[in-house]
């Protein structure tokens, strides 16, 4: 009989818990697709498309680059959405067979289409995310020079540790960004 009454006294703030939790959870979601929007969706599906790779993962790539600003540059060059420098940009175009201006990599489908090419190679180069989102990040040479280092890479194809703090803090980004992405939106629909 005691339990029954006390069942009946605390079942009126059981629900209000209930309640509240049913509106706080689509709230939260909804700040949290604030903070990971998605932006050049059609841009982007197709260029994962094109190239086989997560189109949420490209996004989260595109998020920490530019904020989703096409017209980014950062202090050492890189251009556009995905922060392509000029001279990757030139070795890119020489895979396609394009001429484009630099200035192009302010255009959302050129940026784009260049950045997932470009993660594209990474991935097949290096077949690790993180080790790809590593030389997305310092440069193919600087990746393949740590992996040759036992002290960084103890089998060569995959880094142990990232060496450089901003490189390290750049894949945390992207990998995080990429959970966030997925947690809120989907799986993995293309590619890897």
């Amino acid at each position: 009989m005691q339990s029954k009454k006390r069942f009946m006294r605390l079942w009126p703030k059981f629900l209000a818990a209930i309640l509240l939790l049913a509106l706080l959870v689509p709230l939260l979601t909804a700040a949290r697709r604030r903070l990971y929007p998605i932006k050049f969706e059609a841009e982007i599906r197709a260029a994962a498309a094109l190239y086989n790779i997560d189109p949420l993962l490209l996004l989260a790539l595109i998020r920490t680059e530019s904020s989703f600003d096409p017209r980014a540059v950062s202090s050492a060059g890189a251009r556009g959405l995905t922060q392509i420098m000029p001279e990757t940009f030139r070795w890119l175009q020489g895979k396609t067979g394009e001429r484009l201006p630099l200035d192009a990599l302010f255009e959302p489908e050129v940026a784009i289409g260049y950045g997932a090419l470009l993660l594209h190679l990474l991935l097949e180069e290096f077949t690790e995310i993180e080790t790809a989102l590593a030389a997305y990040h310092a440069g193919r040479g600087q990746v393949n020079a740590w992996l040759r280092d036992p002290a960084v890479s103890r089998d060569g194809a995959m880094l142990d540790h990232i060496p450089v703090p901003a490189t390290r803090h750049y894949v945390q980004k992207v990998t995080h960004a990429h959970h966030q992405y997925t947690k809120l939106y989907g799986g993995n629909k293309h590619g890897r």
